[in-house]
């Protein structure tokens, strides 16, 4: 079982929640995720299995857009609506001053992460501090929002809202985000719903929903699986001949009139197979991450399977 599938997330779960109950349907053993989402978020989890877990990493720096709404005028102890209530001010807030916050929160933004979140201090998740009304001191961090646009407004009514998209860098906090965005409007906010409607190259338009996996015969799950390069869109690709390789595969530098490139992904022929990533450097090809042999023929149609696996062990 290898490969990537795109889960749409549902209310009420965390990540590994959800990423245990496609394990299951799938009948995979091994399985990861590329970034959690809050259970109260919903949205685009890519899901991994098997060697895709080996690229697993290098999607977690990768840009992610949100579809949010911060309610105004009410804080939360947690910035969401699992919170309780910590304020509550009047909400009195004009487009003039929309535009504004939209402008004030573009580009490079200094964020101090939230007390409710994984990140660690002393070897302890600050949510372990927060929920023993512990307050520790976070340092603010940098985090870029490429685009923000206020979608909607609705601040003339008893329970006035916002509702945003926001694309930006890895580490961004939406939730904090939105915290920021009411103060600066003068009235507090928490968010009351959360959409992560893109990542990296994947979109929400892409990805299965749980409901509809569990109602799938298991040939139909399985062919909701991506491949395993899909987590390897920017890298070039190589492709090695039979005997070069089988050596690329034990680890070996291989020779090349290749130009430089920091993210190499590595194709062997005859089967046409992902062999791993590198990076090429003086014309030299350098593995990075490898395959191996077993996770290569698995991804094969059988008989190519075959042909792979003696010309590599003849090789090797």
């Amino acid at each position: 079982m290898h490969g990537v599938l795109l889960l749409d997330k549902p209310i009420g779960l965390s990540s590994n929640q959800a990423l245990q109950k496609v394990k299951w349907l799938l009948r995979a053993e091994k399985a990861g995720h590329t970034g959690t989402l809050d259970p109260l978020a919903t949205g685009v989890l890519p899901l991994c299995f098997g060697a895709a877990t080996k690229f697993s990493q290098m999607h977690l720096d990768a840009d992610k857009s949100y579809r949010a709404t911060a309610r105004l005028g009410i804080k939360t102890s947690t910035g969401d609506a699992e919170g309780d209530v910590i304020a509550q001010r009047p909400v009195q807030v004009t487009q003039a001053q929309l535009e504004a916050v939209v402008r004030q929160f573009t580009g490079p933004i200094a964020q101090v992460p939230p007390m409710h979140s994984a990140l660690k201090k002393d070897g302890k998740a600050l949510y372990e501090y927060a929920r023993a009304g512990v307050e520790v001191e976070r340092a603010a961090r940098s985090v870029t929002i490429y685009e923000l646009k206020v979608i909607a407004s609705r601040v003339d009514i008893a329970q006035p809202a916002i509702e945003f998209i926001a694309k930006c860098s890895k580490g961004t906090y939406i939730r904090t985000l939105g915290e920021d965005m009411g103060e600066a409007l003068g009235c507090g906010a928490h968010l009351s719903a959360l959409r992560r409607i893109r990542t990296g190259d994947f979109e929400e338009s892409q990805c299965v929903t749980l409901d509809a996996l569990e109602a799938m015969t298991e040939a139909e799950r399985m062919a909701c699986l991506q491949p395993v390069d899909v987590l390897l869109p920017r890298h070039v690709a190589v492709t090695l001949d039979s005997e070069n390789a089988a050596r690329f595969l034990s680890g070996m530098r291989r020779r090349g009139s290749w130009p430089d490139a920091r993210e190499v992904a590595v194709y062997g022929t005859s089967p046409r197979a992902l062999l791993g990533t590198a990076h090429i450097e003086a014309g030299e090809l350098i593995p990075v991450r490898l395959l191996s042999l077993a996770e290569i023929n698995q991804t094969l149609d059988q008989s190519p399977q075959q042909s792979f696996e003696k010309l590599a062990e003849s090789e090797l």
